[in-house]
C-alpha cells in the first residue's frame, strides 16, 4: 500500500516525465480511473501527441470539458465513454477537425451512442479514414451512412460490432453502392446477426462490399457463444471471389467453420498472411494440408466452437507433437506463428549439420516472445 506522500510524489514525478516527452506521439490509458485533469493538462502539453486512447468513464477522475483542448489528434479512442463524455465528443470533434482520421467508441452497450451523434459528429468529420464501433445498439445504418457519405476521401477501415438489430445492410449496400462511397475500403469488422437472418445478412454484406479493394476481413458473432449454424461455406467462397486477390487477413471468430471453407480462403488467397479460423477439434489433424496452399501464409490461429456454457480453460489442449506435425505437413516457407486456443507458439527454423555436412533446418516450436498483443486476442481490429 503506497502512502499519500509517495503517492503525491510518484504522480509529481509521473507528471513530469509526461511533460518531457515532447516528441510522445501515442498515449493509451484505457484502465478505469487511469486518467486525471493533471494528466490531461500534461498530455496537452505534448506537440506531437496525435494518438490518444483513453477510459473514457470519468466519474471523478477528470472533468470531460477538459478534452476538446486535444486539438490536433489523428486518433481518438474512447473507451466505456459516459454520457458526459459523448456531450462533448462533437466540440472535440469539431476542434481536431483538420487533423482527426480515425475514431474508435468501444462500449459494453451504450445508449448514449446514437444515429444523431454520429450526425453531428459527421459535420467534422470529413478527413476521417478509419471508423470503428462496438456495443453501439442505438445505431442503425442512418447513423453509419452520416459519417460515411460525409468523409471526402471515403472510409479506408471500418468497424461494426453489437450495432443496432435494425441496422439496414442492404439499404447501406444501396447507398455505398450507388455513390461507390467504399471505394477505398481496405479493412471492414462486422458481427453477425441472429440465426434466421442471417442468410440476408451474409447476401447483402457482400453486396456492401462488391466495390471495395478489400485487404482484411473480419467476421464474429455477437456475444460469447459459437452460432450453431457457423459461417457458411457459400459466404466465404463469395467473399474471396471478389476479394481473394488481394486479401492479406481473413478473421473469424465464435462462429464455426467447415475444413472446405478454411481450404478455399487458402487456394483463392494467395497473398494470404494471416489467418484465423474456428473449426471442430476432429478437423485439426487434416488441417495442414489445406494450409499448404497458402503460401504468403505468416500467422494462423484455431479456436474450437465455444458454446455458452463452456469455459475457455476447459477447452482441450492441442498437443505440441500435433501442432509441429501440422506446421510440418503446411511446408509454409513464411510461417512465424501458430496458435490453438489460447496458446500461441512462434515457428522456429534451427539450422542443423547434417552426416553430410549439409546445413538443413529443422522447424521446432518456440514460446511467443513479442511484446504485442497477438491480433487474434485483441477487443476491436483497427487495421
Amino acid at each position: 500500500m503506497i502512502a499519500s506522500t509517495e503517492r503525491e510524489q510518484l504522480m509529481t514525478l509521473s507528471l513530469q516525465a509526461i511533460r518531457n516527452c515532447m516528441n510522445l506521439r501515442s498515449c493509451t490509458l484505457t484502465r478505469d480511473g487511469s486518467l486525471s485533469n493533471d494528466i490531461i493538462l500534461s498530455l496537452q502539453q505534448s506537440p506531437n501527441l496525435s494518438e490518444l486512447e483513453i477510459n473514457g468513464r470519468n466519474f471523478f477522475y477528470f472533468k470531460p470539458g477538459l478534452l476538446p483542448d486535444f486539438t490536433h489528434l489523428r486518433k481518438i479512442s474512447l473507451v466505456m465513454p459516459s454520457p458526459e463524455v459523448l456531450n462533448v465528443l462533437p466540440i472535440w470533434v469539431r476542434n481536431t477537425a483538420p487533423t482527426l482520421r480515425h475514431l474508435t467508441l468501444l462500449c459494453q452497450s451504450s445508449n448514449a451512442v446514437t444515429d444523431e451523434l454520429l450526425e453531428a459528429l459527421s459535420e467534422h468529420m470529413r478527413n476521417l479514414e478509419y471508423l470503428y464501433l462496438v456495443g453501439c445498439p442505438k445505431v442503425t445504418h442512418a447513423g453509419v451512412w452520416a459519417v460515411i457519405s460525409g468523409t471526402e476521401a471515403g472510409l479506408k477501415g471500418l468497424g461494426l460490432e453489437g450495432v443496432s438489430p435494425s441496422f439496414d445492410v442492404f439499404r447501406l449496400s444501396e447507398l455505398c453502392n450507388t455513390s461507390h462511397a467504399l471505394r477505398h475500403l481496405k479493412s471492414v469488422t462486422l458481427t453477425v446477426e441472429a440465426r434466421p437472418a442471417q442468410r440476408s445478412w451474409t447476401r447483402d454484406v457482400v453486396g456492401l462490399l462488391a466495390g471495395s479493394p478489400l485487404e482484411h476481413f473480419h467476421v464474429s458473432s455477437l456475444g460469447g457463444a459459437i452460432d450453431l449454424g457457423g459461417l457458411s461455406d457459400q459466404f466465404c467462397t463469395d467473399i474471396v471471389a471478389q476479394h481473394g486477390e488481394r486479401l492479406r487477413r481473413f478473421s473469424v471468430h465464435r462462429l464455426r467453420m467447415s475444413l472446405g471453407a478454411v481450404r478455399t480462403i487458402c487456394e483463392r488467397c494467395p497473398n494470404l498472411e494471416q489467418l484465423f479460423v474456428v473449426l471442430e477439434h476432429a478437423d485439426i489433424t487434416q488441417l495442414g494440408p489445406c494450409l499448404s496452399v497458402a503460401k504468403s501464409l505468416r500467422a494462423v490461429h484455431v479456436n474450437r466452437p465455444i458454446g455458452p456454457d463452456s469455459d475457455v480453460e476447459s477447452a482441450p489442449v492441442v498437443p505440441r507433437d500435433l501442432v509441429l506435425s501440422i506446421v510440418k505437413q503446411s511446408s509454409l516457407p513464411l510461417l512465424r506463428q501458430i496458435g490453438f486456443n489460447t496458446r500461441v507458439n512462434q515457428v522456429l527454423r534451427v539450422p542443423v549439420v547434417k552426416d553430410n555436412g549439409e546445413v538443413d533446418l529443422d522447424l521446432e516450436l518456440g514460446p511467443y516472445e513479442s511484446p504485442e498483443i497477438p491480433e487474434q486476442f485483441l477487443v476491436v481490429r483497427t487495421s
